[in-house]
């Protein structure tokens, strides 16, 4: 296996100079950068990552920290999990998954023991108690997520609140007066992530500007529990009814629950829910989804905590970016009048 070594040798420079072209540490003139590239490619040198780490004091890992709890819905979570690491190495970086629901102290052990340049956290309750450790950590610490307070933070997420407001309009445009929400599970309620918060706020503000009906009616994975928020959404709707399900669990209990009293999306209901394009595309009938565009989230994620490690500053710092959502239609809702 070829060394740094065997690379000067080839170009014809010392050793320190093929580490300062590798390190960009020191300014090298464009002729001899290009002598020692040709080297490396000539040699097939690929310099050796522990090295490298001890030599710029940073492990090129950024921790990405999921607590793996039980209600967690895992297709969307890998979601988030494939874009984040494959996005890390498109800036030279691999990620270590921490996935045990360790809290504060969890940070503090993976910051302490040096095997990370950062942190991404997901899962971020309203008063997270990772939050006040996350603000005292001397590297950079993303949140994929809003709390409650998010100074002194970094912060993404899809603009749930925009995703709210985007299905309401879309079922009142449709024709629908009385509009249901299929809530969350409860587990994910309990929790007290604020994307919840921040999607109902979203669908009750445009049904408040519209003059609809919006009804919020209790979600999980319990097929009698579905059943009777159908019944209610039911007897509270003339005309034809309409469903937002955002939560991936129960969709297909609701979708049987409409079935077996005669419903079919597209047709006689509308329902609009959250789904992969490709999940959405295998429905019996292919579901209109409100897309809260995960790879965007993570890519942006990525970069903007590799900028932070790029300019090596200590902080603190402090964004939020929220991420449009929108709404793409297949065959589970009904489309606006002709001219509508």
């Amino acid at each position: 296996m070829p060394t740094s070594k065997d690379v000067a040798e080839a170009a014809g420079v010392a050793q320190s100079t093929v580490s300062y072209v590798l390190s960009g540490k020191r300014p090298i003139s464009e002729k001899t950068r290009k002598k020692v590239e040709a080297a490396i490619e000539q040699l097939t040198y690929q310099p050796n990552a522990g090295a490298r780490a001890l030599a710029s004091r940073r492990t090129r890992v950024i921790g990405l920290v999921i607590p793996f709890i039980p209600e967690l819905e895992m297709a969307s979570i890998m979601e988030f999990v494939s874009v984040i690491a494959s996005t890390a190495r498109q800036y030279d970086h691999d990620i270590l998954l921490v996935t045990e629901d360790e809290g504060a102290a969890g940070l503090r052990r993976v910051v302490g023991q040096q095997i990370c340049d950062g942190l991404i956290l997901m899962q971020v309750e309203d008063e997270d108690e990772r939050l006040p450790v996350a603000r005292t950590l001397n590297v950079p610490v993303l949140l994929i997520g809003i709390p409650r307070d998010p100074s002194g933070l970094v912060c993404i997420d899809a603009d749930f609140e925009m995703a709210g407001e985007h299905c309401v309009r879309d079922l009142a445009a449709a024709g629908h007066s009385v509009i249901s929400i299929i809530d969350w599970q409860p587990a994910v309620v309990n929790r007290h992530v604020n994307y919840v918060d921040r999607f109902m706020s979203g669908a009750d503000a445009a049904a408040s500007a519209l003059g609809v009906t919006v009804q919020h009616l209790p979600g999980g994975p319990d097929q009698a529990i579905i059943a009777d928020s159908v019944d209610k959404a039911l007897a509270a709707t003339q005309g034809v009814p309409a469903f937002i399900a955002p939560d991936r669990t129960v969709q297909d209990i609701l979708r049987r629950a409409l079935a077996s009293r005669g419903l079919t999306p597209g047709v006689n209901v509308s329902i609009i829910g959250s789904a992969t394009p490709t999940l959405a595309e295998l429905q019996p009938i292919p579901l209109s989804t409100i897309d809260l565009r995960p790879t965007e989230v993570s890519r942006r994620a990525v970069k903007i905590i590799c900028q932070l490690l790029e300019a090596d500053s200590q902080g603190p710092h402090e964004s939020l970016e929220l991420v449009p959502t929108v709404i793409t239609h297949r065959s589970s809702t009904l489309r606006p009048p002709h001219g509508a």
